[in-house]
């Protein structure tokens, strides 16, 4: 699945609140094991299938992003 298939997948999330069970719920719509939960660090390691899930201050999903 390329990046442009997953964030039409799971791009319905956006506007929703971040709760730490999106994660599983992002890997099983996507098939993509590494997903970074808001506010959650991560490797500097590029990986390209890694899923970065952008948060606001009151846990809004804005978007996601790759690397």
């Amino acid at each position: 699945m390329t990046n442009e298939e997953v964030l039409q997948q799971i791009n319905h999330l956006v506007g929703t609140h971040y709760v730490p069970s999106a994660k599983a719920y992002i890997s099983e719509l996507t098939g993509r094991a590494r997903v970074v939960g808001a506010g959650e660090f991560s490797t500097r390691e590029y990986d390209p299938s890694r899923i970065h899930v952008i948060a606001n201050d009151n846990g809004i999903i804005q978007s996601f992003h790759f690397s």
